[in-house]
């Protein structure tokens, strides 16, 4: 992807953007994920590849490693694109449901006037229901 519109940026300021050390971003565009333009040999980053940058900082919050990261963004195809896409979201969703339960579980922790939190019965309940009561007999 080369850069388009607007004003170029160097590489230090793109990392300082981003809070990246510029290993990242040459690493990055040694893997194809990103594609600077060049002026008298010096990477220049437009307004495209801050987009992308944020994308891909996004997507490894989002759990995606760089191989699949690059998969998305070099997919043409949008069904081949869209089964990367699908895959990590799934994955994603679960994660989030299991975030939520954990959050539930640490309000209910902080809700509960027992000296033990563990052994409240309405703490219990919910532990059950999270985790299935399989665990617990």
């Amino acid at each position: 992807m080369k850069s388009s519109g607007g004003d170029l940026v160097g590489i230090g300021e793109i990392a300082e953007r981003f809070g990246l050390a510029t290993h990242v971003l040459r690493h990055w565009e040694s893997m194809g994920l990103l594609s600077p333009a060049r002026c008298s040999g010096r990477r220049r980053y437009g307004q495209d590849d801050l987009y992308r940058v944020a994308v891909i900082l996004r997507a490894k919050e989002a759990g995606f490693g760089l191989d699949d990261i690059r998969e998305m963004i070099i997919a043409r195809d949008p069904v081949e694109r869209d089964a990367v896409l699908r895959r990590h979201r799934t994955g994603l969703a679960r994660r989030i449901a299991e975030a939520q339960a954990s959050l539930d579980l640490i309000d209910c922790a902080l809700d509960c006037d027992h000296e033990d939190f563990t052994s409240c019965a309405h703490f219990q309940a919910m532990l059950a229901e999270r985790i299935g009561t399989e665990a617990l007999r």
